[in-house]
């Protein structure tokens, strides 16, 4: 199956669910689509912001999905470990020298506390939470 964007002439836009492209083509040759809001057969693929090619021998696993946010993950992980310096459990304190202007403006990540967490946000530290390895709530990895 796949899902394409469509636009009809007066701009109302909606998914389509096809077989394939063919299908879409099809369907469309026949004057089987029309707009669900106001029913003109006037209707066309809008492109899509995003597209995932696949082989036409690949088959749809059931981890896909899980598969595909791993990979994400672990390229976020690695891109972060190689461009944020890790200053461990000193990151609120470094994120606020930051903040204030008392050290350089660089790209830090390391860990917090509860308490930590909500001076930062009381001092409007802008701080982006990306998940601990460790099961520990208290104690989260940020990037600043």
């Amino acid at each position: 199956m796949i899902v394409f964007d469509l636009e009809c002439v007066n701009g109302h836009s909606f998914e389509g669910w096809f077989d394939d492209s063919e299908d879409f083509e099809q369907q469309q040759n026949q004057g089987l689509l029309t707009c669900p809001m106001c029913e003109t057969y006037a209707v066309a693929r809008k492109l899509s912001p995003v597209a995932v090619k696949t082989s036409s021998s690949a088959s749809f696993d059931g981890n896909a999905p899980q598969d595909l946010m791993a990979a994400i993950a672990d390229k976020i992980t690695t891109f972060v470990e190689n461009n944020f310096e890790n200053v461990g459990s000193n990151f609120a304190k470094e994120a606020l020298k930051i903040h204030y202007g008392a050290s350089d403006a660089r790209n830090i990540r390391g860990t917090t506390t509860a308490e930590e967490d909500a001076v930062l946000k009381k001092e409007g530290v802008p701080v982006v939470r990306i998940g601990s390895r460790r099961d520990n709530h208290t104690d989260k990895d940020d990037l600043n």
